[in-house]
């Protein structure tokens, strides 16, 4: 009969068909491949050792297995946008802490943060989500997202604490599963192009005095070994009215 609808199983046949060439569509125009990143970074100053390189995996077996890299690592996730260097390392910092809740274990099922989930309600009234698409957040930012997502965080501007002070408060945080940090530092004090950056610390490698910085930014450096006073120097630089610094976040008291 003209114009009469099809029946539901052709209906349900051209619906799954559209989802295929959909999806096709965007695997054709998606992402590059991982290599076709990697060949894409920028330069790495010499002084600072690639995590994938030889010399930056013996650094890592070294550190051992107790270093938080092995936990974050398990929730990298890429910065999805040259502004979003804070949501990515939110999204994996508040992952690595709900991880033994992933169960439902206590606390019932909870779904995995990610760069959109991290702006819920209560974020809002620290920074608005459009006003960080337009100009990504800074360390007090930060601070005020783990909070408002229940997080309890501590914010430290490099300016109040000297290296030694630096090194003292986060090392043993590095081996605690319980606690991670997050480092905002200038990329030119690291030799590296670009601004003001936050990326989570992953490790510590005591012979050398490096930290592992998991950088978020993974098509443009990789994660890398940088000196403890490189690091802390690149941190002791001005943003707006404060210096950079580094914020703790852990659950509970």
């Amino acid at each position: 009969m003209t114009g009469a609808e099809p029946p539901s199983g052709l209906r349900r046949a051209r619906r799954f068909l559209g989802r295929r060439v959909r999806a096709l569509r965007r695997s054709l125009s998606g992402p590059p491949a991982e290599e076709a990143l990697i060949a894409e970074r920028l330069p790495l100053p010499r002084h600072l050792i690639a995590l994938d390189s030889e010399e930056g995996a013996r650094l890592l077996a070294e550190a051992g297995a107790e270093a938080d890299y092995h936990q974050l690592l398990g929730h990298y996730v890429p910065q999805r946008n040259p502004r979003f260097c804070g949501p990515a390392t939110l999204a994996i910092l508040l992952n690595a802490l709900w991880e033994d809740e992933a169960s439902g274990a206590g606390r019932g099922l909870r779904r995995p943060y990610d760069q959109d989930s991290v702006f819920v309600r209560r974020t809002e009234a620290v920074k608005p989500r459009e006003e960080v698409v337009r100009g990504g957040m800074g360390l007090p930012i930060l601070a005020g997202y783990l909070t408002a997502h229940g997080v309890r965080s501590e914010l430290r501007f490099a300016s109040e604490i000297g290296l030694g002070a630096f090194r003292e408060r986060v090392v043993p945080l590095l081996v605690d599963r319980e606690t991670f940090v997050a480092v905002n530092y200038h990329r030119p004090g690291l030799g590296q192009e670009g601004t003001g950056h936050i990326s989570p610390l992953a490790a510590w490698h005591a012979a050398s005095d490096r930290f592992l910085v998991l950088d978020v930014s993974r098509h443009r450096y990789p994660s890398v070994w940088v000196a403890a006073a490189a690091l802390f120097s690149a941190m002791n630089t001005v943003a707006g009215t404060h210096t950079r610094g580094f914020v703790t976040a852990r659950l509970g008291p």
